[in-house]
């Protein structure tokens, strides 16, 4: 039902694009974005682009819709597309581009991409996800690390506790922390930012091999097995170091709780480092960018990406001129030197970022090499959404109950199987 819907609305939208790109305020054209970049570091990476854009000549019309993970973000686009009003661009990656793919309604960026030559730029693991059915229809911003570490030193110092790189260093470090009248872990009680710490645990448990069985190949074996079991209690471990006031909690205000010195670590994938940057922190100096512990050798990446719908005439130039600034040099600096992430070209002199991004980038080529480069499913770049939501609730319900770990690994068998990868 929700799919003829769509078909119904891509009808509407044939009809009406013709009238919007005659209505622009603007003669080159406009292109309403939506997208949930919405905190400091974030608002100030997206500006750029909205600059770099209007520069250009053309209008950007924003649609920011809060929330870290996107969830209301891709409620409030189902309901646009639904009444045939689609945005011209819309933050949408991973499986989720198969499945809007699926309704007929995204525009074609080929011309863009052959002007550019995205293919010889892009990575493959970049570029397939950036296709549907043979051709662009999404544009990368950025490649991010998901298992990464934040901390202050300053907190570890005052508690007498080392920076952990394993799984044992780090209960002994935050129980120093905590001893000590500190918040070791600022977590945010919030679906998605459980379910980011709870993939680093399954990465740090049983390496990309369990990740992908898990997480990609969706393996019941992997998903109810012991190596779960163990990963789920682990998860309820790191809760026992986080504060009582964590739920509900947005990821930019647990990040701030690091940079205030209130806790000493957080993890976060690096748009955490977005808000270090705008507080006027140092990585290296006043705060630490480590791989979360026992992950090092691992690369858990969240690629963005603007996905264009179906427009026409001045509309339709500005929609590629948008997609052809992203991929500009000059741009993927500005942007990922903002938002905490590393370039999707690999053409850009790193030397040019921080530690953390060089560290990032070199991780990135070696997990390449070495095949320990997993997507997210925290971030929706493993799976579907009926099944990366599975995973959330059983999570989340997990992380807030009494449950043991050996009944979460055995719901979390049970409700991916039954998950339905139905349309959008």
């Amino acid at each position: 039902m929700l799919r003829s819907k769509f078909k119904t609305a891509a009808i509407a939208l044939t009809a009406a694009a013709g009238l919007v790109a005659g209505s622009s305020a603007s003669a080159k054209g406009t292109v309403e974005v939506l997208h949930w970049w919405t905190s400091g570091g974030e608002a100030k990476a997206v500006s750029q682009l909205k600059k770099m854009l209007e520069e250009k000549g053309y209008h950007w019309k924003d649609f920011a819709v809060a929330g870290g993970g996107g969830e209301s973000a891709m409620t409030a686009l189902k309901s646009r597309v639904i009444s045939g009003n689609p945005p011209g661009a819309a933050q949408i990656k991973g499986p989720a581009i198969q499945q809007w793919g699926d309704t007929g309604m995204l525009a074609n960026l080929d011309p863009v991409a052959n002007k550019q030559h995205w293919d010889k730029l892009l990575p493959p693991v970049v570029s397939k996800v950036m296709k549907y059915d043979g051709h662009y229809v999404a544009v990368p911003v950025n490649v991010h690390r998901v298992n990464w570490m934040w901390a202050n030193p300053e907190v570890f110092k005052k508690a007498g506790a080392e920076i952990p790189t394993t799984w044992d260093e780090f209960v002994k470090a935050a129980k120093k922390i905590q001893d000590a009248g500190m918040i070791p872990v600022a977590h945010g009680g919030q679906a998605w930012q459980d379910a980011t710490t709870f993939e680093s645990v399954v990465l740090e448990v049983g390496g990309a091999d369990l990740f992908r069985k898990a997480f990609v190949d969706l393996d019941p074996k992997a998903l109810g097995g012991d190596q779960m079991v163990e990963a789920f209690r682990r998860l309820k471990v790191i809760k026992g170091f986080t504060d009582k006031d964590a739920p509900g909690r947005d990821w930019n205000l647990a990040t701030a709780m690091v940079i205030k010195g209130k806790a000493g670590m957080q993890f976060m994938g690096d748009w955490a480092k977005g808000e270090f940057s705008n507080a006027d922190m140092k990585p290296g100096k006043d705060y630490i960018c480590k791989p979360f512990p026992g992950t090092a050798k691992d690369f858990t990446f969240n690629i963005d990406s603007f996905v264009m719908f179906k427009q026409s005439g001045a509309n339709q130039d500005a929609q590629r001129a948008m997609a052809e600034t992203i991929m500009e040099k000059k741009f993927q600096i500005l942007f990922n030197k903002l938002k905490g992430s590393i370039p999707v070209r690999p053409d850009i002199d790193m030397s040019q970022f921080d530690t953390c991004a060089q560290e990032s980038m070199d991780d990135f080529q070696a997990a390449r090499e070495n095949n320990t480069l997993v997507p997210s499913m925290a971030h929706g770049m493993a799976t579907f959404p009926a099944m990366q939501g599975a995973i959330y609730d059983t999570v989340t319900n997990f992380y807030n109950s009494d449950q043991s770990p050996e009944q979460a690994a055995k719901e979390l068998a049970k409700s991916v199987s039954q998950a339905e990868p139905s349309g959008i």
